[in-house]
């Protein structure tokens, strides 16, 4: 029996871009560009895109071709094909570490956008009086008290959550198990052509309702200057471009090793292209146009713009479950807007997560020869176990996202430009790429992706450890260098113990390629 395929190109490009868009586009973009010059942030943003988000999606799309035509969707084998080195394969296993380890957290945030939907529909998040519209701490503090109590969150060493989060975490893994045993093309692309239409339908009904927002504090409309008046001056300041080129790469999904595994299910002559392109054009309008117009313009009208930008700096997750259902609290029909605003998430999340689970199934069922049903069984109780960590101890989360979905995502997506336009042939790249393509891309592409993406990614991967460099040279002129090496190392035992398990995973992964490297060889 052959490999699935998509089973229609619509349906491909409404799973690759659920792949895309996720919480990301409603919560983490408004607060960047909030936070990094407001309308000044789109100008490093769209060179961003231009330099790398989109060769590198043409670039992961490519390499998911390339491998899947040759019976393989997942990098440890595909990079072995491209790249004539014995590392080669070890490199690939970025491509399955990174989306599995992101998924161990991100489907337990997923299940709380589904506790949260439910929840305000039947009207159980807190309740506090209008007269408290003009004092943001006392308004969102019931809210923020319901999230700590919901989640366990706190200064504790171990997490307790709610029950309620536990069962919804419970439902969330379900739902998830029952798309992926469908298939790819019973399940994932079927998921795809209902949750993508409804979830841009809800966006455009939220934004629509957002934008007549208006109170003794301020206006929505107030709120939209403030994220798009551009602060010119901080055009200059390399922070704001980094933070740009971060947002818009991350934003596609890019480096998750997602795309590759999708991309594989293509024809050797399917158009991807004009493909790439469309589904990369539906995220931005899910994140420029709908993200942009919802989270921080309603915080602007409740809260006034100086308490929205305080709440954009506070992070995503007060932006979307402290200040959104504390808005919703008190606006007619309320509760059937925190209701979309969480189901909307919700959608996101799914189409989100069932995409960086799949790798890891392509994985077993490519180069281990399982079955479907004992793939996914086996990758979803492997996942549902090690959730436990973020779920539990203090600080994993965190740690987990960092190293998982920054650090590695970042060092993943330099290693496929690398390999795919250097250790393989460049021509026979560039070729993969306008193979059966709606449309031709233009030479100056070439170079771009060869030289200007690759560049890109280096500067970003090398901002981390030169922080870290400054830090410790600055600390050392001061002589306070002891307390900083203190500060950077020390930590916790649930980090150091959160660090073990991610070493432990990247070294299990390891040994499993090695295992499908020798039965290949006898």
């Amino acid at each position: 029996m052959g490999r699935e395929r998509w089973a229609s190109r619509i349906g491909l490009i409404l799973a690759m871009a659920g792949n895309a868009v996720g919480l990301g586009n409603f919560l983490r973009f408004p607060t960047q560009a909030a936070q990094n010059g407001g309308g000044v942030f789109m100008i490093p943003y769209m060179i961003s895109l231009l330099l790398i988000a989109i060769p590198l999606m043409w670039v992961e799309w490519a390499i998911g071709r390339y491998g899947g035509v040759r019976g393989h969707g997942t990098t440890p084998a595909i990079f072995r094909l491209l790249w004539k080195h014995p590392l080669a394969k070890y490199v690939g296993v970025l491509g399955l570490f990174v989306p599995f380890v992101v998924s161990c957290y991100y489907v337990y945030i997923e299940s709380w956008t589904l506790g949260y939907a439910l929840l305000s529909l039947f009207n159980k998040l807190p309740q506090v009086s209008a007269s408290a519209i003009g004092h943001p701490q006392a308004y969102l503090a019931p809210f923020a008290e319901f999230l700590r109590h919901y989640t366990g969150m706190g200064s504790q060493k171990i997490f307790h959550p709610a029950l309620l989060a536990y069962v919804f975490f419970i439902v969330t893994i379900a739902l998830n198990v029952t798309i992926l045993l469908k298939g790819i093309s019973k399940g994932i692309e079927k998921l795809a052509k209902v949750a993508m239409p409804l979830l841009f339908l809800l966006a455009f009904i939220l934004m629509i309702r957002v934008i007549t927002l208006e109170t003794p504090c301020g206006t929505a409309v107030e709120g939209l200057n403030f994220l798009w008046e551009p602060r010119w001056q901080e055009l200059a300041n390399p922070k704001v471009w980094l933070a740009a080129a971060g947002q818009v790469f991350f934003t596609l999904s890019l480096g998750f090793g997602a795309i590759i595994t999708y991309a594989s299910y293509l024809k050797r002559y399917d158009d991807l292209t004009l493909s790439a392109l469309t589904a990369s054009s539906l995220n931005e309008l899910a994140e420029v146009i709908l993200g942009g117009s919802i989270a921080i313009p309603a915080a602007a009208a409740f809260f006034g713009v100086a308490a929205a930008q305080a709440i954009a700096a506070s992070g995503a997750f007060n932006l979307a479950f402290v200040s959104l259902p504390a808005i919703f609290a008190n606006i007619p029909l309320g509760h059937l807007f925190g209701f979309t605003w969480f189901i909307l998430l919700f959608f996101a999340g799914l189409t989100s997560s069932v995409a960086i689970i799949q790798p890891v199934i392509t994985f077993l069922e490519d180069e281990f020869h399982l079955s479907h049903y004992r793939a996914v069984v086996t990758t979803m109780f492997t996942l549902f176990v090690l959730a436990h960590v973020p779920i539990f101890l203090s600080g994993a989360l965190d740690e987990m996202d960092f190293w998982a979905g920054t650090f590695f995502v970042v060092l993943f997506a330099l290693c496929e430009v690398l390999i795919f336009f250097w250790g393989f042939s460049p021509s026979k790249a560039w070729a993969e790429i306008n193979r059966g393509g709606f449309i031709k891309l233009p030479r100056i592409f070439f170079y771009i992706m060869r030289y200007v993406t690759p560049i890109f990614l280096g500067l970003i991967l090398a901002w981390w450890p030169l922080q870290m460099i400054y830090k410790i040279w600055k600390a050392a002129t001061q002589a306070s260098l002891v307390k900083v090496l203190q500060e950077t190392f020390s930590a916790p035992w649930t980090i150091w113990l959160t660090r073990e398990l991610l070493l432990a995973i990247i070294l299990v992964f390891c040994f499993l390629v090695y295992l499908q490297e020798k039965r290949r060889r006898s």
